[in-house]
């Protein structure tokens, strides 16, 4: 990661701002589910726990940003809330997430899934890459999830793989409201991709998924579940549909 000049060596540049192009950046996807703990507590306890996640949010905003916070409530069985976080490294996520874990936040929501990847343009076609990472907007609702290829995509030759990918593209492109997202995971998580799709719209997001099922390159999905749906909201809002 590149050191601020006036800064010590030993510490570590703030992230961009939000709506900023990037090159590159890692980010994950933390999906929590609500625990019994919540109801355990009065409502001014349940109060201080939001008040206390959204506080560390604020604490580690020079590192860290917060793409978007998404309630699953009655969208998605077993999860109750998205985290889409953005850094420059990956330590970032982890002070962070420990301090989540240590509050009150870590007794009201426990941690299912991790989904991390590191985002750059694509190798097929450099002009394409992660909406989050040309900095634009995120849209109000998100559908994420793990991807992986057969062993056979891989051992295609180099321009047969980007053919099929620039056909997947341009019927994508019929679909053009929505936002794709696409971060590679080879080696550090058991996916080999994170595939986050955002709409305002759900029904886009199943029309323009439903119309990929025709690509030639669909012979070589192996793995493209569970999915993830969620509802941008602030912070403290999604958090009080969790908590």
């Amino acid at each position: 990661m590149v050191q601020q000049a006036e800064r010590p060596t030993t510490q570590p540049a703030p992230a961009p701002a939000a709506g900023q192009a990037r090159q590159t950046a890692f980010t994950t996807f933390w999906i929590y589910q609500a625990t019994n703990r919540r109801y355990d507590w009065s409502e001014v306890e349940r109060a201080e726990a939001r008040e206390a996640a959204v506080a560390l949010f604020e604490k580690h905003r020079e590192r860290i940003e917060l793409r978007g916070a998404y309630s699953t409530t009655g969208l998605t069985a077993g999860a109750d809330l998205i985290l889409w976080v953005v850094a420059d490294d990956v330590e970032a996520f982890q002070q962070l997430a420990a301090e989540l874990q240590r509050s009150p936040f870590g007794e009201a929501l426990a941690l299912k899934q991790a989904y991390l990847g590191v985002a750059s343009m694509s190798q097929y076609d450099p002009n394409h890459g992660p909406a989050f990472l040309k900095g634009i907007s995120p849209k109000r609702y998100l559908s994420v999830y793990p991807f992986t290829k057969t062993p056979n995509w891989y051992l295609l030759p180099f321009e047969q793989r980007r053919d099929l990918m620039i056909e997947h593209g341009r019927m994508g492109n019929e679909f053009p409201s929505i936002l794709t997202n696409t971060v590679n995971s080879f080696g550090i998580a058991d996916q080999e991709f994170v595939v986050a799709l955002e709409d305002d719209d759900p029904g886009v997001l199943v029309k323009m998924v439903q119309r990929l099922r025709a690509a030639a390159v669909r012979e070589y999905t192996a793995v493209d579940t569970p999915i993830f749906l969620g509802l941008r909201k602030e912070l403290a809002d999604a958090l009080g549909d969790a908590i």
